[in-house]
């Protein structure tokens, strides 16, 4: 078992670097980029900018820019004004006004607990693991709202959605290398996928079903001693958003070279895979949430969010012949890459037979896995470390 458990102390001195950060925040708020402005601000707050955390504090309780979040616009504010933010303290004490004693004692406990991100603890349980990190709990709103651009109907209804546990997730895609360590020491089928000739080593792994992954799950469960699965849908769309409402994490246009896809202005669009990391992470520290391979989660498909759980956990009913997919691929176009899209695939498309998808929407190349924390309620000071995804399905290069 193993609990982490570290206190950090926090820092009253905002590293030079802070300044930059905070700077390159404003300019992008102001520009719209919202995503990017979290991203910013999220990272000179970990370098202790109270300015940072301010502004931060200021965008939840606005829910401009981010979703409305009164629990973590006072955990913010609250952090702000121990760095001597002299308009932080009275503007938490009046959004204080307007929570309530649970949701106060909450926020004061986030701020009590927050550690910089700098000074978290990446790690792998074995040395051919994935690297991961804890993401926090919180709670967003899932799906998309009926305004918005390129949505699809079995996107809403949108509504919020409450993680109530820490939970780990890899930093990267699950690559050729980590998988083939699981083939090798006699796990996933002896199941060796083809690159494609795109190359292996730090390129995704392609070519895996979701039957397959399961395989990959259970193999580092019983090789760490940990609790992996694959993340709920509701889990990838958290750590997706990592904070944000717009289309993308960085905002709602796709820009250029932040992702592969068609039309992503990268190196490798419509071309093939991209080597894991090869794009700036969001603001949870995770790479690659859009664009490059498709995501597998543990969901089966519904055509719709009506009774879809709001915990978190997975929702095993509906089609489970077929499962979830998410994030979009390297020959898709930008609208398939929004953190709201969805898609779905036969458990068993992948290996030797082709990816099913619902009427009207391109049959499937390769996918990705997520993994995460064990299944069910974290008991008290344990968190189940879990893993986030490897690609898993049929290559179909240039299918239409």
């Amino acid at each position: 078992m193993r609990v982490r458990s570290t206190m950090v102390a926090l820092s009253l001195a905002a590293a030079p670097s802070a300044w930059a950060d905070f700077d390159a925040g404003q300019a992008a708020f102001d520009a719209g980029r919202f995503g990017e402005a979290l991203a910013e601000w999220r990272a000179a707050a970990d370098e202790g900018d109270g300015r940072a955390m301010l502004a931060l504090g200021r965008v939840h309780v606005r829910g401009v820019g981010a979703l409305q979040n009164f629990v973590e616009a006072h955990m913010w504010l609250n952090l702000a004004a121990r760095r001597g933010e002299s308009a932080a303290a009275e503007e938490r004490d009046a959004l204080a006004a307007k929570m309530t004693a649970e949701q106060v004692a909450l926020a004061q406990d986030r701020a009590t607990r927050w550690q910089p991100r700098g000074a978290r603890s990446d790690f792998r349980d074995c040395p051919h693991c994935p690297e991961m990190v804890v993401v926090r709990p919180g709670s967003f709103m899932m799906g998309s709202p009926p305004s918005e651009e390129d949505r699809w109907d079995n996107e809403g209804p949108q509504h919020r959605v409450t993680i109530g546990a820490a939970f780990a997730v890899g930093v990267y895609e699950v690559t050729f290398s980590e998988w083939e360590a699981c083939a090798s020491a006699g796990g996933c089928g002896g199941y060796r996928p083809h690159d494609q000739r795109w190359g292996r080593g730090r390129r995704p792994v392609i070519n895996v079903s979701w039957d397959d992954a399961q395989s990959y799950v259970a193999w580092l469960s019983g090789e760490t001693g940990e609790s992996y699965r694959l993340l709920s849908e509701s889990e990838w769309e958290y750590v997706a958003r990592a904070g944000t409402q717009t289309r993308y994490w960085w905002g709602d246009d796709i820009g250029d070279n932040r992702a592969n896809c068609d039309g992503c202005g990268s190196r490798w669009d419509d071309d093939g895979t991209a080597p894991v990391g090869s794009f700036a992470a969001n603001a949870f520290g995770l790479h690659d949430v859009h664009g490059n391979v498709w995501e597998w989660v543990q969901d089966c498909w519904n055509d719709s969010y009506v009774g879809a759980p709001n915990d978190g956990s997975a929702w095993e009913s509906g089609e489970c012949s077929r499962r979830v997919l998410r994030g979009g691929s390297w020959y898709l176009v930008p609208r398939l890459l929004r953190a709201a899209d969805r898609g779905g695939g036969a458990t068993g498309a992948g290996a030797t037979s082709p990816a099913s998808v619902w009427p009207g929407r391109s049959p499937l190349d390769s996918l990705l896995l997520y993994l995460s924390g064990g299944p069910g309620g974290l008991p008290p000071g344990r968190i189940f470390f879990g893993l986030r995804r490897s690609s898993l399905a049929r290559f179909r290069r240039g299918a239409g």
